[in-house]
């Protein structure tokens, strides 16, 4: 009984002997066609180049990270709500040619321009807005253009 245990544990151990063997004969193969024709010092330089452009891809990131930043900002400030209400304030008088236009920006700051056209005259009207309201009294058109340039 004794001697089917011993000749079991030979022929396994035989096995992974000869598995291990394969597997390092093939290791050794994929190495030695990885490095064929490199030396040691073109090995190094090759390492030390990728490592360079490593480093320049990590800062170029960086400096886009802070442009995107920066420009992130940039929109919030800049006019990105613009619409036009052109209506007639006298109707009697002529047809559409009087005009609202409201600006405002991501925080609602902005300003309504307003003209009034007659017969006799032409006046044009600017209106700074804060946080979508304005310090000045604002007619219906105004209200209407600032409501609809208002971003959702």
């Amino acid at each position: 009984m004794d001697i089917k245990f011993e000749m079991i544990f030979f022929i396994l151990t035989g096995i992974a002997v000869f598995v291990f063997a394969v597997w390092i004969i093939t290791t050794e193969r994929r190495l030695k066609r990885f490095f064929l024709g490199k030396k040691a010092k073109d090995l190094e330089n090759t390492i030390a180049v990728l490592e360079n452009n490593i480093t320049q891809l990590k800062k170029a990131r960086e400096n886009i990270e802070k442009d995107i930043v920066v420009i992130n900002t940039k929109m919030k400030k800049s006019i990105r709500g613009l619409e036009t209400v052109r209506f007639n304030p006298f109707p009697d008088q002529g047809s559409n040619q009087s005009f609202a236009i409201g600006m405002l920006n991501e925080e609602g700051d902005g300003v309504v321009f307003s003209s009034l056209y007659s017969r006799e005259r032409m006046s044009v009207f600017a209106k700074p807005i804060k946080n979508s309201k304005s310090e000045y009294e604002l007619s219906s058109e105004e209200k209407e253009v600032l409501k609809r340039a208002q971003i959702k």
